[in-house]
C-alpha cells in the first residue's frame, strides 16, 4: 500500500534547515487535497512516525504538524516526542477556554506551540502568550503590516516564521523586520516522500474501537484484538522500542507494550494508529501470511515446552518475518528500528540460532520441503504430525481473525 507525504523545509537566518513543515499528501501531486482536517492530520503522523520513520522524513530534526481544535482537545500530540514536534494550531481554530488549557496543558509537557497564519486579534491574546513561534503568511500580510505584527505583539520570547517568502526582496525585508525563521518557494517548493504502509484488519480495527469506548477495558481481550491484525501490532513494537522511551530491557510481547502504554495513552495512540490510512488497501496475502506464520511460530515453540517469553519471541518473529517484502526494506533495517531481543533479532536477519531454526522449519512447510521440515524438527526433537497440527492451528486462527 503506498503512502505520502510533503516535507518542506524552515530555514534559520544563516540558511540551515532547522526543521520541516509536514504536509498531508495522498498522491504524487504536489498539492493539497481538501479533505477532514482530523483525518488529514492522523495520516501525517502515522506515515511520518510509524510508516516511514521519522528519521527518515525529518533527519532528527522537528516536524512542525498542523493539528485541528478536536485533536488539540484531546491532546493527542502527547503520544508523539516534545523535542521533535512543533504543534502548528490552525488559523480557523477558534481560542475557546477548553483549546487554551489544552495548549496550556502541551506547554506544560514540554510542547512547542506556534500560531499558523496568523493575523492578529484580541481574541487571541490568551494563545499567543502560550506561543513559541508566530507564523506570518506574507501572501495575506503586505509592506509594513509584516512589522507592525511583531511590534504590536512585543514579546521577546517569541520567535517569528516568514511563511509562503517568494522572492529575494520578501526575503531580505523579513530578515530586516525581525523575522527567525524562513519558508516558503523562493526556498524550496515541497517535497513529495513515497512510501510503503502495512494494510489494516478493519474488522479487527472496528471492534479494537468498539471496545475502547466500554468504561471497563479488558486488557486480554484487547491484547488479543490487536494481535490479529499485523499492521497496529507491528507499529506498537516499533513504537514501544523506539528511542522516545528509555526502556534498559526491550519490550517483547504485545501483552508488555500494552501494560507499559497504560489505559489513556494507549487509547490515544490506538485512535492515531487505527485511524491513519484506513481504507487505503485490503488485507493480502503477505498480511495473512505474516499472521499464520506468528501464530504457526507460536504453536511450535508451545510444543516444544519452552518459557512464555519464548513464545512471545516466536510470535514476534513470525510476524515481523516478511516486513521486508511488504516495506520494500531490508530486514536488517526494520530488525534495527524495531528494537527486538538480540535473539529474534539474529533469527530474521539469517543467523544461526533456536529461533532461527523454528523459522526455518515454518518457510520449509510453507514450501512445502518436507526434506527441510524433517531435517529442522529433529534438531527441537519435534515429531512431524506435531508441527502438521502446529500449522492447522495456525490456519485456522487465522482464518477466523
Amino acid at each position: 500500500m503506498n503512502i505520502f507525504l510533503g516535507r518542506q523545509p524552515i530555514f534559520d537566518i544563516n540558511g540551515n534547515v532547522v526543521a520541516y513543515e509536514i504536509l498531508f499528501r495522498n498522491s504524487n501531486n504536489n498539492f493539497y487535497i481538501e479533505q477532514d482536517g482530523n483525518n488529514a492530520t492522523i495520516d501525517v503522523i502515522v506515515n511520518t512516525f510509524y510508516s516511514l520513520g521519522v528519521k527518515n522524513v525529518t533527519g532528527g530534526k522537528r516536524a512542525f504538524i498542523n493539528f485541528t481544535k478536536e485533536l488539540i482537545q484531546r491532546e493527542l500530540a502527547t503520544v508523539l516526542p516534545p523535542d521533535i514536534l512543533t504543534v502548528e494550531i490552525l488559523e480557523n481554530i477558534e481560542p475557546t477556554e477548553e483549546v487554551v488549557l489544552a495548549c496550556k496543558s502541551l506547554k506544560s509537557k514540554g510542547y512547542t506551540i506556534a500560531l499558523d497564519d496568523f493575523v492578529f486579534q484580541d481574541k487571541y491574546i490568551k494563545l499567543i502568550e502560550l506561543a513559541d513561534i508566530i507564523k506570518i503568511d506574507f501572501t495575506l500580510t503586505k509592506g509594513t503590516d509584516r512589522k507592525k505584527v511583531i511590534d504590536r505583539i512585543n514579546n521577546h520570547n517569541i520567535k517569528y516564521l516568514a511563511e509562503k517568502v517568494e522572492t529575494l526582496e520578501e526575503y531580505e525585508e523579513a530578515k530586516r523586520y525581525g523575522y527567525t525563521y524562513f519558508q516558503g518557494y523562493f526556498f524550496s517548493k515541497p517535497k513529495i516522500l513515497k512510501g510503503r504502509d502495512i494494510p489494516k484488519n478493519e474488522i479487527v480495527i472496528l471492534k479494537i474501537m468498539e471496545h475502547l469506548k466500554q468504561e471497563n477495558i479488558d486488557y486480554e481481550y484487547l491484547t488479543n484484538l490487536i494481535m490479529k491484525d499485523v499492521s497496529t501490532s507491528y507499529k506498537l513494537i516499533k513504537y514501544i522500542n523506539s528511542s522516545y522511551f528509555s526502556i534498559k530491557n526491550k519490550v517483547k510481547s504485545i501483552k508488555q507494550a500494552v501494560a507499559f502504554l497504560g489505559r489513556d495513552e494507549l487509547k490515544k495512540w490506538l485512535y492515531i494508529v487505527m485511524l491513519g490510512n484506513i481504507n487505503k488497501g485490503e488485507l493480502n496475502e503477505l498480511t495473512n501470511t505474516s499472521l499464520v506464520r506468528a501464530k504457526f511460530c507460536e504453536n511450535i515453540l508451545i510444543y516444544c515446552e519452552e518459557s512464555t517469553n519464548k513464545v512471545s519471541d516466536g510470535y514476534i518473529m513470525g510476524l515481523v518475518s516478511l516486513m521486508d517484502c511488504m516495506l520494500h526494506v531490508p530486514m536488517s533495517e526494520i530488525t534495527k528500528e524495531l528494537g527486538l531481543t538480540d535473539e529474534v533479532t539474529k533469527a530474521l536477519n539469517g543467523e544461526e540460532n533456536y529461533l532461527n531454526n523454528i523459522l526455518k522449519i515454518v518457510i520449509a512447510y510453507e514450501r512445502e520441503d518436507w526434506s527441510k521440515v524433517v531435517k529442522y524438527s529433529k534438531v527441537q526433537g519435534l515429531k512431524f504430525e506435531s508441527i502438521a497440527e502446529a500449522y492447522i492451528d495456525a490456519v485456522i486462527w487465522s482464518n477466523n481473525v
